[in-house]
């Protein structure tokens, strides 16, 4: 059985006087600011008894780095259950900062310059009722089979990307100096590492897949992720040797001689991997695979055939 928990993150905007959202954050708080820096935490916590009251097990509730940026956890538990989780939680969140008269966003990327918000997520497998990702005997005490889905995650990461990181807007959260993984490297720790290792072993050992964002659908990414760890497992796919040091100062020829590979950059560039993925066809069957494709081509002419502020305030008296 597969196993998973995300990390979601949004953002809480206030509205203007007719109720229409702003660009205005609601707080300059940061990582596990309170009141009164922490602005919404009455929010945060009408949304958790709420939770609670539907039957979630809320794990952890807090303030995080970016002004106005929150995250709530909730207990790890099978992929498809996970999945309902988060659509649910999805709209409760909305639903009640609405009533606050604020608007949440999943949004990955609203404001320029501060981090954007993240869905990490934690994964393990679980055989006759014990963590198969665990070996006390083990380098790492990670079992072969720990190794072999990290090793399916590294080998299939460019082609899973669209569908962890859906839009165009995800693209501005992927890149270095913002804590979003850019780099496909696997880590015990190190969270400039696509895949973490957290320390915790026995029956709590898992891995974290960091680069997925809450505007992810939660069974398709899910899927995905699953997908590409179990293809490493069938195909005993051993990853490199974990990366201790900060990728994000490594040098190009430093990433390539520890075999670190890049994520894609740009929407179109991560549907151009997905497009070219058989096990992501036969993952999430042909009919939603075609459809993606589609869907995300016609999203990125829309994109790309706009003219942005940016433009104009770059080039119009310039040129």
């Amino acid at each position: 059985e597969v196993y998973a928990g995300p990390e979601p993150e949004f953002f809480l905007f206030r509205r203007d006087e007719k109720g229409r959202p702003t660009l205005d954050l609601h707080d300059k708080g940061s990582y596990f600011d309170l009141m009164p820096v922490d602005l919404g935490e009455e929010t945060r916590k009408e949304i958790v008894l709420a939770l609670e009251k539907m039957g979630f097990d809320v794990e952890m509730a807090h303030h995080e780095v970016a002004p106005a940026q929150h995250e709530i956890d909730f207990a790890y538990s099978n992929a498809l259950k996970t999945a309902d989780n988060v659509q649910t939680f999805k709209i409760v969140v909305k639903t009640i900062a609405l009533f606050k008269g604020l608007h949440a966003t999943f949004m990955p990327k609203p404001v320029e310059g501060i981090n954007g918000s993240g869905m990490h997520t934690h994964q393990s497998l679980s055989k006759d009722g014990k963590n198969a990702f665990y070996d006390p005997q083990s380098q790492y005490q990670l079992s072969s089979v720990a190794l072999n889905y990290i090793g399916g995650l590294l080998t299939h990461a460019r082609e899973i990307t669209l569908v962890t990181n859906p839009i165009v807007n995800s693209y501005k959260r992927l890149i270095p100096g913002y804590e979003a993984p850019v780099n496909i490297g696997w880590s015990i720790g190190n969270r400039t590492a696509l895949v973490r290792v957290p320390a915790i072993r026995g029956e709590a050992t898992r891995l974290e897949y960091r680069c997925p964002d809450p505007t992810a659908n939660p069974y398709f990414a899910l899927a995905a992720m699953i997908g590409a760890g179990l293809d490493g497992i069938e195909k005993d796919t051993e990853p490199p040797n974990p990366v201790e040091e900060n990728i994000f100062q490594m040098n190009e020829e430093e990433k390539e001689s520890k075999g670190i590979g890049q994520l894609p950059g740009t929407l179109q560039e991560a549907t151009y991997e997905f497009e070219h993925s058989s096990l992501m066809k036969e993952v999430l069957g042909e009919s939603v695979f075609e459809k993606l494709i589609k869907t995300k081509k016609g999203e990125w002419h829309r994109f790309s055939s706009s003219v942005t502020d940016w433009e104009r305030r770059e080039y119009l008296e310039l040129y």
